[in-house]
């Protein structure tokens, strides 16, 4: 990956593949290396892939306090003007994805189409993880074992059909063993998610959208889809059944097609 200076921030970013250029922005505790690479193979097909860790992640500037979802969407429309990107096609997943909202609502000529994925607008109507899934989240995260970390990480990411794959469990083991997120980054992103909230703003979103999400989301309960879907013009909702948070490593191919056909790149 290259760091590159931002002006606030260094951001760390990989660039592969060819044609228009598709912003990735990845959710909480994950790095650029979480979207897997069969996703990210599929989409170099047809995208100049521009994947990114945020601030407190991997080579990018350290955390230096409290950091605000706006905040990082700033963060990515400087990593687009420092790449001298006049527009992109973006793609957020989970904490990812409410950056994008922020982005295409404040930079709304940066974001050619915007593709939203297990995500959540905040306010009235939408609904974080329930409370046991937050409880064995928070307990993972202070037992100081890294491996139960780990392992509460990937069953409540992915859906019971692939939960006990060991050889995609292997690639999840790998990626973190590869670039590590530290937990007080991980905590910060937290109460960010907590403080998120667009869903007043959504309305006026103009932006070509793309929602996806799957049925077996642990983390960000599938209704939060159908609420967005209902406020942001247009938008169009899909529904991956018996799919859990990381759609994209349960459905790479399908995940990859419809970011194609919604950013309307030729099979």
């Amino acid at each position: 990956m290259t760091a590159l200076d931002v002006g606030e921030v260094v951001l760390d970013y990989e660039r592969s593949g060819a044609g228009p250029p598709l912003l990735l922005m990845m959710g909480m505790s994950g790095t650029a290396l979480h979207w897997g690479e069969p996703f990210l193979h599929e989409l170099r097909r047809d995208f100049d892939v521009i994947a990114y860790d945020h601030r407190g992640v991997g080579a990018s500037t350290p955390l230096a306090g409290p950091i605000t979802i706006a905040q990082l969407a700033r963060d990515a429309a400087a990593l687009l003007d420092a790449l001298h990107i006049d527009s992109a096609h973006v793609m957020g997943i989970s904490m990812g994805g409410m950056v994008a909202q922020e982005l295409a609502l404040a930079v709304p000529a940066q974001v050619r189409t915007l593709t939203l994925g297990c995500t959540y607008c905040g306010g009235p109507g939408s609904s974080l993880a329930s409370a046991e899934v937050g409880q064995r989240i928070m307990e993972s995260l202070s037992s100081g074992s890294r491996e139960q970390a780990l392992r509460t990480a990937w069953e409540i990411n992915v859906s019971p059909a692939l939960v006990d794959d060991e050889s995609v469990y292997a690639r999840f083991l790998a990626i973190a063993a590869e670039r590590a997120v530290a937990i007080p980054v991980i905590m910060a992103q937290m109460q960010a998610i907590a403080a998120h909230d667009t869903s007043a703003r959504l309305p006026g979103l103009r932006v070509p959208t793309l929602i996806v999400h799957g049925t077996e989301d642990q983390l960000l309960p599938v209704a939060n889809a159908h609420l967005m879907a209902s406020l942001i013009p247009g938008a169009r909702l899909e529904i991956l059944e018996g799919v859990g948070h990381l759609f994209f490593w349960e459905r790479p191919q399908r995940s990859a097609e419809l970011v194609r056909a919604h950013a309307a790149v030729p099979a």
